[in-house]
């Protein structure tokens, strides 16, 4: 891995920053890979990182059509949880979490993982009810929960609007101490950086606009750099998932909507954990900076923009102020979207697809940026030993036809937040 001594640190600090190396390589690609990987965004370069740290699979590229960190790895609000309550998504996302809390070490790269908390909070008795049902979920899959009365929750954030006449009253919540946040660029870097050590080559600037077959199988893409081939291409294009299937004759069960995110100007400490209340789709954290990060639910109409409209502005801006009032002067500096692949089910399909040599990682919906760790784990595994990880064994592609949906999105309150 890279390192620095106390005097290259001096020398580049007395010259103008010229002479630092570059954290990852910007490679011409070659003729041909054991592995394509198309979108380097988290799920990309994890999968790239794994197939060479647990594998040794390191013939591979990493085709990124912008740059490193430009897409959606770059475009959330940082959130790492695992408080999901149905069978498959409950053990994949637990190991995900276990995965964050040693993913510095793993990648020698601080990812500033900080644990500081989930709170969850309830706006009904129903609701708190609910919360109970999932709290037992988690305990009985060995994950920390611990369900709040309303007087706990005021004693932990009493900046909330706990008035007898709130539009959303607070009745109690679901808090998970392990879950908190992670610095989104810093993950993007520091995989890039730990794939390319091991002789990954990451190629941005590189669009794929085909596929190149040989009889019935893929053996490789056309791109804007020419042609690669490849014993197995990879897909882990967040938000353009059905765009680069249908470049390949496949249909999927995806759409494709913005969901935006906003930061507010820079306050004095505040808000310790993340909150988050479903009654009208809020979710807040405070940034290392002072900002406050924050969003809600889906713009309501189908794109491939990375910006947003001004109405979904508003109804956040309005759930805010409801859920906190005393930051109800507070400026938004700006605000941002990301494309966020959709499934019927709300949860992710990572399997081989139809088409020989093709495999599939996407439908992401709202769980993409805490999953990464796991997502490209389980990946690596299928990419490598060409079978499904046991842990992504749910998640397959033909449970839409079959019916065997994990219904995330339809588990209760709250469900908008996967």
């Amino acid at each position: 891995m890279h390192g620095y001594s106390a005097f290259s640190i001096l020398r580049n600090g007395l010259t103008g920053q010229r002479h630092w190396r570059r954290a990852w390589r910007s490679p011409d690609p070659k003729s041909a890979y054991d592995v394509v990987i198309v979108g380097g965004g988290g799920h990309g370069l994890a999968t790239a990182f794994y197939l060479a740290e647990n594998h040794g699979v390191r013939n591979v590229a990493v085709l990124e059509k912008g740059y490193i960190g430009g897409g959606n790895v770059g475009r959330n609000t940082t959130i790492v949880r695992s408080n999901y309550r149905l069978d498959g998504n409950t053990q994949f996302y637990e190991f995900s979490m276990k995965l964050w809390e040693g993913l510095s070490r793993a990648l020698n790269f601080n990812v500033m993982f900080s644990q500081r908390g989930f709170l969850l909070i309830a706006n009904s008795p129903g609701e708190l009810d609910t919360f109970g049902y999932r709290a037992n979920v988690m305990k009985l899959n060995g994950i920390d929960a611990e369900l709040l009365d309303r007087e706990e929750v005021r004693r932990m954030v009493p900046y909330l609007n706990f008035s007898e006449k709130a539009l959303y009253p607070v009745h109690g919540a679901l808090l998970q101490g392990r879950a908190g946040t992670a610095r989104h660029d810093a993950v993007a870097w520091g995989y890039a950086r730990a794939a390319d050590a091991y002789g990954v080559d990451i190629i941005q600037g590189c669009e794929v606009t085909g596929f190149v077959r040989q009889g019935e199988r893929i053996v490789g893409v056309e791109t804007t750099r020419g042609r690669i081939g490849a014993g197995k291409v990879g897909l882990a294009v967040a938000g353009h998932t059905s765009v680069l299937a249908q470049k390949a004759g496949l249909e999927l069960p995806i759409e494709s909507h913005i969901l935006q995110a906003f930061v507010t100007e820079p306050i004095k400490p505040l808000v310790h954990h993340v909150v988050a209340y479903g009654a009208d789709h809020f979710y807040v954290s405070q940034s290392d900076k002072g900002g406050l990060v924050f969003g809600g639910g889906l713009d309501g109409y189908n794109s491939y923009a990375q910006r947003g409209n001004l109405g979904v502005v508003r109804e956040v801006a309005e759930a805010s102020i409801a859920m906190m009032p005393c930051i109800s002067r507070l400026r938004i500096l700006r605000h941002w979207g990301g494309v966020m692949d959709m499934t019927p089910d709300g949860s992710p399909i990572i399997c081989p697809t139809p088409i020989d040599g093709l495999y599939l990682n996407g439908g992401w919906c709202y769980g993409g940026f805490k999953a990464t760790p796991a997502s490209g784990w389980c990946f690596a595994h299928m990419l490598a030993k060409g079978e499904v990880h046991p842990l992504t064994a749910a998640y397959r592609l033909d449970r839409f036809r079959t019916g065997r949906t994990i219904d995330e999105a339809g588990a209760g309150p709250f469900t908008w937040l996967q």
